[in-house]
């Protein structure tokens, strides 16, 4: 008991000690992420309208990570369950939104001609408006066919029961986004590194851009690769009926992965400044203080590629 219960204040004081930093620069950045989306831009992208949706995910995340602290001595009730699926829905619309984005930036550098045809702001605005839709469709039926033990706490696995839906959600909801994203980055980066540089700037904004990529693709493993190997982890020592110690210590290893994924709604933030030239230029009419003049030098190449 001594021993769980140390487990838990340990958990306790690193979602503390991340949390809140967490919260509240993914706050900032996102609330003007959205208004320099929505205010201070004048024309809506493709890629604008995914990252609109994508820092509108990113919020919902952020304002559910203060119940996560408190979440040990939190009840399971219907707000809970609404909060629970408010979480989910938001962590896998910024996976599948992460990969869209790269998606179309695959289609605009390998295929820029028929790019021309296949996108439009509208259809992103739809294809959005449809992964909003089945995402909220899919957790909302999880949620209200998963069993608990009563009683439990909010954002807590209570039963013992191997939950197969993990499984599922791994595949389509992790290794599927991983492969396509995987697929598209190294098809831009190979893109890129063959295309003949005709000076030393544009070389450096290949770099730049083949750099910016390899980021994205970095911080998506990172911070979701953790979360999807632990709970596959923990269904696997469901099924073999692993014993309570085994069970409070893979339960550990989930609570510390699931830390480490929420960053990405803060991380997302930060990559917005470096897409392109137009968000950089609003973001310092907004915030001068906060950015420097460094990157005056983008073209409007890199939009497309970022």
């Amino acid at each position: 008991m001594n021993q769980e219960n140390n487990c838990i204040t340990s958990i306790d004081n690193i979602q503390t000690f991340i949390y809140i930093p967490v919260f509240i620069i993914g706050i900032i950045l996102n609330a003007l992420a959205l208004r320099v989306f929505c205010c201070k831009l004048n024309k809506w992208t493709e890629t604008r309208i995914y990252m609109a949706n994508l820092a509108i995910a990113d919020c919902l995340i952020l304002f559910t990570l203060p119940v996560k602290m408190i979440s040990k001595s939190t009840q399971v009730n219907t707000q809970c369950l609404v909060l629970e699926s408010a979480y989910f829905i938001n962590r896998y619309m910024s996976i599948f939104l992460i990969t869209i984005i790269a998606v179309d930036r695959y289609i605009t550098i390998r295929y820029p001609f028929k790019a021309k045809q296949v996108r439009s702001p509208q259809k992103s605005a739809m294809i959005c408006g449809i992964l909003w839709i089945l995402i909220i469709s899919i957790v909302c039926l999880h949620k209200w066919f998963e069993k608990r033990d009563k009683p439990g706490c909010c954002f807590k696995k209570t039963s013992k029961k191997p939950f197969i839906t993990v499984l599922a959600s791994t595949i389509w909801g992790f290794l599927i986004p991983l492969t396509i994203l995987s697929f598209c980055s190294i098809q831009i980066t190979k893109k890129l590194t063959k295309k003949k540089k005709s000076d030393p700037h544009e070389e450096k904004l290949m770099q730049k851009s083949i750099n910016i990529i390899s980021v994205n693709m970095a911080v998506f493993i990172i911070c979701f690769l953790p979360i999807n190997i632990a709970n596959l982890i923990q269904l696997i020592a469901d099924y073999s009926n692993a014993t309570w110690i085994t069970a409070k210590n893979i339960e550990t290893i989930v609570n510390v992965a699931g830390i480490i994924a929420n960053t990405n709604c803060c991380l997302d933030a930060i990559c917005y400044y470096f897409v392109n030239k137009e968000f950089q230029e609003a973001a310092k009419e907004l915030a001068p203080k906060y950015f420097s003049d460094d990157n005056q030098s983008s073209e409007n190449q890199n939009s497309e590629i970022m």
